[in-house]
């Protein structure tokens, strides 16, 4: 994956009647910034032509649309069907929205999301993003690096993993209701996974607030990992020195390994990984050959040297 600074303008990527709606909204000073740090539209977040700084970590890939974005979504809380996010996540509670930080760490604390992302930079990303189940997309995520965050509270040296755990609010998330997963849903990366530069907490899309459906207020994006280790809406970070436990490998660790990286030489036991299905392409356009680590192999292969990846998958 060639990654560049992005050279797109949202009306390259998206339907004229959003991007105007956009302008008009960044215009009248109610910009992404305001809406989650409640404070005044500055400098620090907009680059030229009211666009957030574009980050050179980002892909030259050219997105998918918004609503390919957010209505084709895996986010099980709220149902088993891809349609199901878009449908039932309005009624989610996002602000205010806390953060409680623990385990093998020098800051613990609950930590409010304002004064997370105060003193941040957010960066446009646009990151190839492939789903285990054979289909990729390509996402125009805004946020900031999850090392920004880390390094702020303080890992200690015996700090190995972190572990991430969603909101747990049946009430509004309707599909805790059923057993489709243990409650909450649980990630977890390796201390240097978290730390690299390409790892980051994302507070939004196509230059606007996150929707709920994706991930509402914060969601980690790890792009050379299949989706489900994305995991979003979240409340939870603890750091250990034991590999956490993960929900899809606690629900089925012969198909789902911890992790997870993308890999067409390892097949799903029920399907083969080598090719995916790109979204926006038509139900019988030619499938795509997958990509070791989705194609972010000379930025993230230097994290595995050594290891046997089909042990390890």
């Amino acid at each position: 994956m060639k990654i560049v600074q992005n050279k797109f303008k949202y009306s390259d990527i998206t339907s004229k009647k959003v991007f105007l709606n956009r302008r008009n909204f960044v215009r009248n000073g109610l910009g992404f910034a305001t809406a989650f740090v409640g404070g005044s539209l500055t400098s620090s977040v907009y680059g030229s032509n009211n666009r957030f700084i574009k980050s050179k970590w980002s892909s030259s890939a050219k997105p998918n649309s918004y609503e390919d974005i957010t209505t084709y979504n895996n986010f099980y809380e709220f149902g088993t069907k891809k349609s199901d996010p878009s449908k039932y996540a309005h009624k989610l509670t996002t602000k205010p929205w806390t953060v409680r930080v623990d385990g093998l760490v020098s800051r613990p604390g609950n930590y409010d999301l304002n004064d997370i992302l105060k003193n941040i930079v957010l960066e446009e990303r646009i990151y190839a993003f492939r789903c285990v189940e054979g289909w990729s997309m390509v996402i125009p995520w805004v946020g900031f690096p999850l090392s920004e965050f880390l390094k702020k509270v303080e890992p200690l040296s015996k700090a190995k993993y972190v572990a991430f755990e969603t909101l747990l609010r049946p009430e509004e998330m309707v599909g805790q209701r059923y057993n489709i997963l243990d409650w909450p849903y649980r990630e977890g990366l390796t201390l240097p996974e978290a730390m690299h530069p390409l790892t980051i907490l994302a507070t939004g899309l196509y230059g606007d607030e996150m929707p709920k459906q994706n991930g509402a207020p914060l969601r980690l994006v790890v792009p050379w990992k299949y989706g489900f280790k994305s995991i979003k809406s979240i409340v939870r970070i603890t750091f250990t020195d034991i590999q956490p436990q993960t929900s899809w490998n606690m629900q089925n660790p012969r198909e789902y390994g911890f992790y997870s990286n993308v890999n067409p030489k390892v097949d799903h036991p029920r399907w083969s990984q080598a090719t995916e299905r790109v979204l926006g392409n038509g139900l019988f356009a030619k499938r795509k050959e997958t990509l070791l680590f989705n194609g972010y192999g000379d930025e993230v292969s230097s994290l595995y040297s050594g290891m046997d990846l089909r042990k390890f998958y």
